[in-house]
């Protein structure tokens, strides 16, 4: 089912990043690390449809999603970019395959953390966060997403790492199977892995080498 949604507010959350905030339809629901297929109501666009992350609450009053503007492309993102509050989007049923099996380790690499921040700000809204650990890998600090809120929620359980930019105050290395084995206490917990797919695919395969059962590792391309 389709919803006419309007635009009530746009914030920048990094250079090339972005947070709408949506109007809810009544009765609309939908779980935490959930996504929904998204269009702009305008006639060139209406057909262009991409799937983007909720990062509100359920019970939030409004919907709100982070987006990784990508001008380069020339797509859905770029045209996203220049909206205007009051604008429309459409918007569909809930799905996505992350969903939260207990405490673990979530690894992120760049906008694949968005299906994490609703699940987190869950957690840490219900007290229920510990024994959860956040490994994020950015390619500068300025790409680096709700730094402060991630390290509000998390404290000592976030570890941010850089691949592009050398940086003393963060860890600098790619997320492969040195750095899990470094850092990695516990390889029976659940994975949650979003990324670019050979992200994904590459560290499904490393977890697994590493004694990590596949019945609980929680993954997502993105």
């Amino acid at each position: 089912m389709e919803h006419k949604v309007k635009i009530l507010q746009i914030n920048q959350i990094t250079h090339d990043v972005k947070e709408f905030v949506v109007e809810k339809p009544e009765g609309y629901t939908f779980i935490p690390g959930q996504a929904t297929v998204v269009s702009i109501n305008k006639l060139d666009l209406i057909n262009e449809k991409r799937p983007f992350t909720f990062t509100s609450l359920k019970d939030n009053e409004n919907l709100e999603f982070v987006i990784k503007i990508y001008k380069e492309h020339n797509g859905v993102t770029a045209e996203l970019d220049n909206l205007e509050v009051g604008d429309e989007l459409i918007i569909n049923n809930p799905w996505g395959a992350i969903q939260y099996k207990g405490p673990g380790y979530f690894i992120a690499g760049g906008a694949g953390i968005t299906p994490f921040i609703a699940i987190f700000r869950d957690l840490y809204r219900k007290n229920a966060i510990d024994g959860n650990v956040l490994f994020f890998s950015n390619k500068t600090k300025g790409d680096i997403i709700l730094e402060d809120e991630f390290e509000n929620m998390l404290d000592n359980n976030v570890l941010f790492t850089l691949t592009d930019e050398e940086n003393r105050n963060y860890y600098q290395d790619m997320i492969d199977e040195n750095f899990l084995r470094i850092h990695v206490k516990d390889f029976s917990k659940p994975f949650y892995i979003c990324g670019p797919p050979a992200m994904t695919e590459q560290l499904t395969k490393t977890l697994e080498k590493l004694g990590a059962s596949p019945d609980a590792l929680v993954f997502e391309g993105k």
